[in-house]
């Protein structure tokens, strides 16, 4: 699997980031949907990884920094052929182990309280997250969770 920084240019790469769009529109109501679309993926603070194998899209996450010191976990997604398979696993791991090169303090997310994110939570949970409270500009939500690791 390579997972390597990403210019949001590919076309498969586009598809997949619209399909969780609306895979997130599908479980939580509009104001508690915070997945970032392609143009505030391109910002400067955010660093946006694909996984690949050969030429074949695997996934996507991102890392936002949010201050010197923390970062955010973004747009995590494994494409649907490619589920359980270790994706989204190798994906966190590159973003926690790019967090610790830039020093952070800890890693936050934000994700769903439906059942369709219970996989995700799973995962972040094996990884060392932790429930917290809302962070940054987040507010309590009963459609969101909130997770932090302290690196």
């Amino acid at each position: 699997m390579d997972i390597r920084v990403d210019n949001l240019q590919n076309p498969l790469v586009v598809a997949l980031l619209g399909a969780h769009l609306v895979d997130m529109a599908e479980h939580s109501p509009p104001e508690s949907v915070h997945a970032l679309d392609l143009e505030a993926l391109k910002a400067p603070n955010v660093t946006f990884w694909t996984a690949w194998q050969a030429d074949v899209l695997l996934g996507c996450g991102a890392l936002q920094e949010t201050s010197l010191s923390e970062g955010e976990i973004k747009s995590m997604r494994t494409s649907p052929k490619h589920l359980r398979k270790g994706v989204a696993a190798n994906i966190l791991e590159r973003l926690i182990e790019e967090a610790r090169k830039r020093n952070y303090s800890c890693v936050n997310l934000e994700t769903g309280s439906a059942d369709a994110f219970k996989a995700a939570r799973l995962l972040y949970e094996r990884y060392g997250f932790e429930y917290c409270e809302p962070f940054n500009n987040y507010t309590k939500d009963s459609h969101s969770l909130f997770m932090q690791l302290t690196l």
